[in-house]
């Protein structure tokens, strides 16, 4: 009789435990951020418009931008070492408006983008005072 019962007793456990739903997958890990783009512009000695190369470049950006959906873009001007600093600080930030103004024409709203001027500050090329470097005369947009 007991061995008749332990029969029964492990009979109904094997078959609940094969009627029983398998446990859910692991929920999808979360999304990873997208790393930021960068872009950059680089202007003429003293200007601050916008040659035709920078005006690909900065739609590039926007597509970018618009692509991510709620992004950031930060537009930082640059200069290189000749003239004073005092000026070149002005010259950054100009040619840092007029990229901004561009991404706002490619449909970016300019609530979305932050200028910042660093002058002679952040050299790509290091260079001594005074020296006239084209790849210091720029804006690097970071789509964020």
């Amino acid at each position: 009789m007991l061995r008749k019962l332990l029969v029964v007793l492990a009979t109904t456990l094997l078959v609940a435990a094969c009627s029983s739903e398998p446990p859910p997958p692991p929920p999808p890990p979360p999304p990873v951020a997208a790393a930021p783009t960068s872009y950059m512009v680089f202007f003429d000695w003293d200007r601050s418009n916008l040659s035709q190369q920078a005006v690909q470049t900065i739609g590039q950006a926007a597509a970018a931008y618009k692509q991510r959906g709620s992004a950031r873009i930060t537009a930082t001007g640059h200069t290189d070492t000749s003239g004073p600093e005092s000026y070149n600080m002005a010259l950054s930030l100009r040619r840092a408006n007029a990229v901004k103004d561009a991404l706002v024409r490619e449909g970016v709203p300019a609530q979305a983008i932050s200028v910042i001027g660093r002058g002679e500050q952040g050299l790509l090329v290091q260079t001594g005072d005074g020296v006239r470097e084209p790849q210091n005369r720029r804006v690097e947009i970071v789509v964020q």
